[in-house]
């Protein structure tokens, strides 16, 4: 019953506005008549010629039927419908003046066809105009809407203030842009007004929100942007990159909170097509950590690149599945010509057989390495885990690699491994002594290490923990006042990571430009401001969030470097370097390397401590964290673990 009463309805709707249009052309063509020759209707009769506007009215109708014009609604009318009216009452016209002139009225006078076109032109697009604009103000007095400020005035500024006008939710007060040739500008009625005015605006308006309209901006002037506005109390969110809006990904009015990007003002190298893809096209390429952070953006890049055979390695089941339908969904929508195979294998670096087996069978040219644990404190309290995984699981992979001939070797190293506070740093600076070791013992195999700091988004980042704390009412926690990182996108990462790869020759260790390193409690800070919230500290005790600071965790550095020596080069790509750095041949690894796996079969955490400080230079054996596997009795490996045979270091 309701949907009859609702198609009765819109039929209602349809035919009254059917009724007024042809009531309008009607008069309109009496009043061009008459405006044009207004002795007209003494000499002729109307009655004479109503049939020819009734034919003119009725033909006009058809018309804007036809066009779809009566499918529009009212209060979304926009440029479309304008341009359906225009169309439809050109069409229109001719069809009477045809009309008219073929029947004879020849003295029907001729530049009244010219005044109609206008008169019907101003009064079926006017009378809708005005309709639209009664029915929004009257819809706004019963649904009050959040005033806001758009920041841009351009292409994408335009289009959200259209996409929000006709919504329930903003109100777009005003325009705001620094560029000084639109300020006092109009834009759908809404008023473009310069930087300065913002902190009079807020207050006038009384604005809580600020939308970003700047998709085109680079990261420097995006950064400078949100410097601007962050001493306003409102809080600032932007619509989507100008790529994803025209890839179709996603609408312009799809708002959402800053990026992290966007506070850091790093903008990116466009990448050199052909290191991307000299060690990928066309090959077959193994990554290991696949369903991490890194590994799965390398898989995402890796892919476009058309391999012959992308094989993922990854010991978490649900991280494989995941990045697995991610690239065969990827792969379908890719319009090259060339199918890459995809295999996603269940399994850990350290398992000696199956690391053989793989790179055996798929014929394995580029090894991208990015299995690791990486949690500073998870690491120090698990120690073996650690060493075994980052240290012996690279062994295994590049003493494999070297007897497979593999072409490329590329591991996926940090800035904690430049003179390690932590265990994790300092396995990771072990792993990259073996893999420069081996290349002088196995110049066949490339081994190259890429040393980056903190990637963006990654698991166990500042960043989304921020958000939520923010979103929960604070307050954030902060580790030290004073506590500074390098930060970086996963994206920008896993690009130099492949085009750092292409440019080694052996041994090489490649390092990132991570440009200033951030102080964590600035960061926490903007992100507070820029979220619409004030800091609640000494100084304003009635504040919104409370930064908490819980002191530095086991094994977490005040400061990270990237460089262990100064020796450094530039490379081919603006954002890379190649360090010279010192490292122990095979003949001292291997005494150090069968010490760790003593002590690891019997979970010696102070041995491996202390084998660690021999071995790294720069790092501290400390007094090991309380860990419940200390109160375990030593044991041996099992069977299947000593089969693994991972020494001596030098045995092919």
């Amino acid at each position: 019953m309701r949907l009859s009463k609702l198609d009765l309805s819109r039929t209602f709707k349809k035919l009254l506005l059917m009724l007024v249009d042809g009531c309008c052309v009607v008069v309109a063509l009496w009043l061009s008549v008459i405006l044009v020759d207004a002795d007209f209707f003494k000499v002729n009769a109307f009655a004479d010629y109503l049939v020819y506007f009734l034919l003119c009215a009725g033909s006009s109708v058809f018309i804007f039927h036809a066009s779809g014009l009566y499918r529009t609604v009212l209060l979304y009318m926009g440029l479309q419908a304008v341009e359906v009216i225009l169309k439809g009452i050109t069409l229109s016209t001719l069809v009477a003046t045809c009309a008219i002139y073929l029947a004879g009225a020849l003295n029907f006078p001729g530049r009244a066809i010219l005044v109609f076109w206008m008169m019907a032109l101003l009064m079926i697009g006017g009378l809708r105009m005005v309709a639209k604009v009664t029915m929004r103000n009257m819809m706004q007095n019963f649904r009050p809407r959040e005033p806001v400020i758009i920041y841009g005035a351009g292409s994408s500024g335009m289009q959200l203030v259209a996409a929000i006008i006709n919504g329930d939710q903003y109100l777009p007060v005003a325009f705001v842009d620094d560029n000084e040739e639109v300020i006092g500008n109009s834009v759908h009625g809404v008023r473009v007004h310069g930087p300065a005015s913002l902190r009079e605006l807020i207050s006038n308006y009384a604005v809580r929100q600020i939308l970003l309209a700047i998709p085109s901006a680079t990261h420097a002037e995006r950064k400078q942007i949100l410097n601007n506005l962050e001493k306003y109390p409102v809080h600032v969110r932007t619509v989507p990159d100008l790529f994803d809006i025209v890839s179709g990904k996603v609408r312009v009015d799809e708002i959402r909170d800053i990026d992290i990007e966007d506070l850091l003002g790093r903008d990116i190298v466009p990448p050199n097509p052909e290191l991307l893809g000299a060690c990928v096209e066309g090959n077959s390429v193994l990554i290991t950590g696949a369903g991490g952070s890194i590994g799965s953006e390398l898989c995402r890049q890796i892919i476009r690149l058309q391999p012959a055979q992308l094989i993922l390695l990854d010991n978490s089941e649900y991280g494989l599945y995941t990045i697995e339908n991610e690239l065969r969904e990827i792969s379908r929508t890719l319009d090259s010509g060339k199918d890459t195979k995809i295999f996603a294998l269940l399994g850990s670096v350290c398992n000696a057989v199956l690391v053989d087996s793989l790179l055996k069978k798929f014929s394995i040219r580029t090894v991208y390495h990015a299995a690791a644990y990486k949690q500073v404190p998870m690491v120090e309290k698990n120690i073996v885990e650690g060493v075994q995984n980052n240290i012996f699981g690279t062994l295994i992979l590049a003493r494999a690699a070297a007897r497979h001939k593999v072409q490329h070797f590329v591991f996926v190293s940090t800035d904690k491994a430049v003179r390690p506070a932590n265990v994790m740093g300092a396995t990771k600076r072990f792993a990259e002594q073996i893999l420069q070791a081996l290349s002088v013992k196995e110049p066949s195999t490339r081994f190259a290490m890429v040393r980056f700091g903190n990637v963006l988004g990654s698991s166990g980042s500042v960043v989304p923990l921020f958000r939520k704390q923010i979103a929960q009412g604070g307050p954030i926690t902060v580790t030290h006042s004073e506590v500074t990182r390098y930060f970086m996108t996963v994206q920008e990462a896993a690009q130099l990571v492949i085009q750092a790869g292409s440019m080694a020759s052996g041994g090489d260790v490649f390092v990132l430009d991570m440009n200033e390193p951030v102080r964590i409690v600035d960061l926490a800070r903007k992100m507070i401001h820029l979220m619409g919230f004030v800091v609640r500290d000494d100084r304003t005790p009635n504040g919104d969030i409370a930064i908490e600071y819980t002191g530095l965790r086991p094994g977490e550095k005040l400061y990270e470097e990237l460089l262990i020596g100064e020796q450094v080069t530039g490379t081919e790509h603006p954002k890379i370097m190649r360090a010279e750095e010192d490292f122990l041949t095979i003949e001292e690894l291997e005494p150090l390397l069968a010490k760790l796996q003593q002590a690891c079969e019997v979970l010696d955490q102070i041995t491996i401590r202390a084998v660690l400080a021999d071995a790294i230079g720069g790092f501290v054996s400390k007094e090991v964290p309380s860990d419940p596997l200390l109160d375990v009795p030593p044991f041996a490996l099992s069977s299947e673990a000593s089969r693994l045979n991972v020494l001596p270091f030098a045995r092919g």
